[in-house]
């Protein structure tokens, strides 16, 4: 058995692993990544990259079906070719795989393709895909092996009929009608994907309403999206069974007695904690209540030189939460004083149609937190650009201290809400208040101005909205 040495090892390449790799290796150490599929994770395998590439295409369907209202004539009816649409969205996951392994290359990063398990604090046996076996000894070790799919018994996943988010981008063909279980994020940006497919989508919340991490006026707002386009969603209800009828369709009993049939029933009802198999309970790392791997600031567990970081440390779990976690976490385990990790700034983008981009506190949170609150609000219908590019529907709310003009949140859904609720995670990150961001020269005609106008209503001094009365 060959025994290699390094400086760091990093065991998992997705977004939280790759990162931290190059990092480590931009501060001089020698890097080694253990990777049992590809470097990537599931962000760019299975996740945010190839869902948001098909976004992008239903979009652009979408687009084409609103021609005629820009004075476009177009002749015949446009329609999808599904193989082409696939092969598409994999050439991008394809490209970007390679990019990150160019990055190795160049930062001298080394990939171990196989599997790695903790045997002492600073040794992890690996498993090559090949059969052999390798003992790397590291001064430091990071654990970012991510999450999968939940699976309950209750669902009898085939991964024909039954499937799983993973499933459900391996398709060869349309389905007729769906359902989805669980309307959270990936449920909501499925149902969005499949509909403006085609395909015929109810879905089933156990919850009182879909996104119930987010706002709920934001979250009121695409439901009514939901119901104008035809996607019906079933809140307050469980489902009680599952199986599959003799005629191939997938049949659901709802905890009401309904029955629900479909060709295809998706299930997104939340992912578990990929640390089985990691050697954790070898070398003594501590655990949470919900099996996640318990970490200090700066991503280090109980173990010294033992790190962990991603979705393995629990939610939100957001590529780029893992990304910075990971920069935090080569940091301090190559010695270098950083600030410890800070959650209460991680901004999150929803890839709903319309879009939907939050930072910082809901209303609900920030009521349940003490806090006497200002709300500014602006919808993008009242937007010049808005008209221009013909997508007004949505809003921008500003969730603000009444005491000190501090932003405790900002929550947009609406045409490019992932990218401007950037502009927010800046202002609360730099403490800005919002009378500050009020101030600032917003150019025109753009859809930023939106944000300009919901931080100056926070004190009642949005000038394209009617006059409002605010609380003494």
């Amino acid at each position: 058995m060959n025994v290699n040495t390094t400086k760091v090892a990093i065991i998992g390449g997705g977004p939280g692993g790759y990162v931290a790799a190059i990092r480590a290796a931009q501060l001089g150490a020698k890097v080694t990544v253990i990777e049992s599929d590809k470097v990537g994770g599931t962000c760019l395998h299975r996740g945010c990259i190839p869902t948001k590439s098909l976004v992008a295409a239903v979009q652009v369907y979408e687009k084409i079906q609103k021609a005629g209202e820009y004075g476009i004539v177009l002749k015949g009816q446009a329609h999808w070719d599904f193989p082409k649409l696939m092969e598409r969205t994999r050439s991008v996951v394809d490209l970007q795989h390679r990019g990150i392994r160019t990055l190795f290359k160049s930062w001298g990063v080394e990939l171990l393709e196989g599997r790695g398990r903790l045997v002492g604090p600073k040794t992890v046996e690996v498993e090559l895909k090949d059969g052999q076996q390798v003992i790397l000894e590291a001064d430091r070790i990071i654990l970012a092996t991510g999450s999968r799919p939940a699976l309950l018994p209750i669902f009898p996943f085939d991964g024909e009929s039954v499937l799983n988010s993973d499933d459900a981008l391996n398709l060869d063909q349309i389905p007729q009608n769906l359902l989805i279980v669980g309307a959270g994020v990936s449920g909501c940006e499925f149902a969005c994907i499949f509909k403006l497919l085609g395909v015929k989508v109810i879905m089933v919340e156990v919850l009182p309403r879909c996104l119930s991490t987010e706002d709920e006026e934001i979250a009121a707002v695409l439901e009514r999206e939901f119901k104008k386009g035809g996607i019906e969603l079933l809140c307050n209800q469980r489902i009680d069974a599952m199986h599959r009828a003799e005629n191939g369709q997938v049949v659901a009993r709802l905890s009401n007695g309904q029955e629900l049939q479909a060709q295809k029933a998706l299930i997104t009802i939340g992912r578990a904690f990929n640390t089985q198999g990691l050697g954790l309970e070898t070398v003594g790392v501590n655990l949470g209540p919900k099996g996640q791997i318990l970490v200090n600031g700066y991503m280090e567990t109980n173990i010294t030189g033992i790190y962990a970081i991603g979705d393995v440390v629990g939610p939100p779990m957001l590529a780029h939460k893992a990304s910075k976690e990971g920069i935090i976490a080569a940091g301090h385990a190559l010695g270098i004083a950083d600030q410890p990790m800070d959650y209460r700034v991680i901004p999150s983008g929803i890839f709903t149609i319309p879009e939907i981009g939050s930072v910082g506190l809901t209303e609900q949170q920030a009521i349940a937190n003490g806090f006497s609150l200002r709300i500014g609000r602006f919808h993008f219908r009242g937007l010049a650009k808005s008209h221009v590019i013909g997508e007004i529907t949505g809003m921008i709310k500003v969730v603000s201290d009444a005491t000190n003009d501090q932003i405790l949140g900002v929550h947009i859904i609406g045409p490019h809400a992932t990218d401007l609720v950037h502009e927010a995670a800046i202002a609360m990150s730099l403490e800005a208040k919002a009378a500050d961001m009020g101030r600032v020269v917003y150019a025109h005609p753009t859809l930023s101005e939106a944000l300009m106008e919901a931080f100056e209503d926070t004190h009642g001094q949005a000038i394209h909205l009617p006059k409002k009365t605010l609380p003494i």
